[in-house]
């Protein structure tokens, strides 16, 4: 194999935009203590982009059987033959190792401990939930709620501030419907693979409604976060209430959209538009938007 088709399937293996959007939320909670970047971030974000590398190879490793069922998920590494089980094990282990080091050498125990939390967490609790229970992703959400709060103390909060509860809160909960827009769309292959999922349980209109539901508690904790003293500006503010009220009129059509043209794609990527819209407005609150106060 060449070495750029090797790299490529390393960082496949790593899932690569899913480590650096994790590395995003964790420069968000940084910054939201902090009202610029310092060099005291480069060591645990580069521990972290290690860690949760590890954890997503380690991931593929645990389930590659999974993902050679699912036309979603057959090209991935393991399962199209491109990297040997032990060799994807070792690759995990050297970034789970090289990511502890560091987090531990820039911010400490503590951190190091979220991360191994996170770790475990998604490694163990919540692969093994997704084999048993279709309700795998709401505990398993904690897992995109740690990286934030990590951001927060390498930066200098304290992790019992009660301006961090709105800060989990919001990166907990969005990720519910997020997944269950992915079931809404991939079902019948989670289900051919031998994973719980709703769609065993529930048809694409009941599952919309749940979806639906979990939209408005995701836009009601948005909404919410100007009250609790986090964000400082007035664009912040208001854009963070604005964004709960589009996600809103974004999803209304999803309860009346007949289920044979529903399409779940884009009530995906819609989500995903408007948690990148909140994250700009909690990142840069007090590095661009400072002066409108």
């Amino acid at each position: 194999m060449r070495p750029a088709s090797f790299i490529k399937v390393l960082l496949e293996l790593a899932k690569f935009r899913i480590t650096l959007a994790v590395c995003v939320t964790t420069i968000t909670g940084y910054l939201l203590f902090k009202d610029r970047l310092n060099s005291d971030i480069i060591l645990p974000l580069i521990g972290i982009f290690l860690l949760a590398s590890g954890a997503s190879a380690l991931n593929q490793v645990q389930e590659y059987r999974y993902d050679e069922k699912m036309n979603r998920t057959m090209k991935r590494p393991l399962p199209a033959g491109e990297i040997s089980k032990p060799a994807a094990v070792t690759f995990a282990l050297l970034l789970l190792l090289g990511g502890s080091v560091l987090l531990y050498k820039g911010s400490g125990l503590i951190v190091l401990m979220l991360g191994w939390l996170a770790f475990i967490w998604y490694n163990l609790v919540y692969t093994y939930l997704k084999r048993k229970t279709a309700f795998a992703v709401i505990p398993g959400s904690l897992v995109g709620a740690i990286p934030p709060l990590i951001g927060w103390i390498v930066a200098g909060g304290e992790p019992d501030n009660y301006l961090v509860i709105p800060i989990i809160v919001f990166f907990f909960i969005w990720q519910v419907p997020h997944f269950w827009l992915l079931i809404l769309k991939y079902g019948k292959e989670y289900e051919a693979a031998g994973l719980a999922t709703l769609s065993e349980t529930r048809t694409n209109r009941q599952i919309s409604r749940l979806i639906f539901g979990w939209i408005m508690l995701t836009a009601m904790v948005t909404a919410s976060l100007p009250f609790t003293g986090l964000l400082q500006s007035v664009i912040s503010r208001t854009g963070t209430v604005v964004s709960a009220l589009v996600l809103i009129i974004m999803f209304i059509p999803i309860l009346r959209t007949r289920e044979d043209r529903l399409e779940a794609g884009k009530f995906f990527m819609k989500i995903n538009y408007f948690v990148l819209a909140v994250v700009l407005f909690m990142a840069l609150d007090k590095i661009v938007f400072e002066g409108f106060l």
